[in-house]
């Protein structure tokens, strides 16, 4: 690796995603997983949650980005992103973290789905009851 240069790392997760971040001075690339973010992250909605933090803070174009992304599905992996991009950014820069504390990005979202009993359609609905 080439990477001589100064990086910052930060975890990310959101419901079972892990997102492992690393910021590096450069032009604004992201890549997830070894793919730009436009091929990992088709939606726009997904793209804009994952790079938020760097939009809020103004530093989508300082900074290169490098993730690898775990677990979950895709919505909960950009979640993930964004809490690890955020991490990182604290590394950067410590005067960030007001910033993106108020803006809830340091908040790990921990909600995840509930898992299904015995004897139950889902995890609390009940079977339909029959007098007969």
């Amino acid at each position: 690796m080439a990477d001589t240069a100064v990086s910052y790392r930060g975890t990310g997760k959101r419901k079972t995603s892990v997102a492992r971040v690393v910021l590096v001075p450069g032009a604004g690339a992201i890549m997830v997983n070894g793919k730009a973010i436009e091929e990992y992250f088709p939606r726009q909605t997904l793209r804009a949650i994952a790079t938020a933090p760097l939009q809020i803070t103004g530093t989508d174009a300082a900074y290169d980005v490098r993730a690898r992304i775990d677990g979950g599905g895709i919505s909960g992996q950009a979640g993930a992103l964004r809490h690890g991009i955020s991490r990182a950014l604290i590394g950067v820069d410590e005067n960030l973290r007001t910033e993106l504390k108020r803006q809830g990005f340091l908040t790990r979202d921990d909600r995840q789905v509930e898992r299904k009993k015995a004897g139950l359609k889902k995890a609390r609905k009940r079977p339909q009851f029959s007098k007969r």
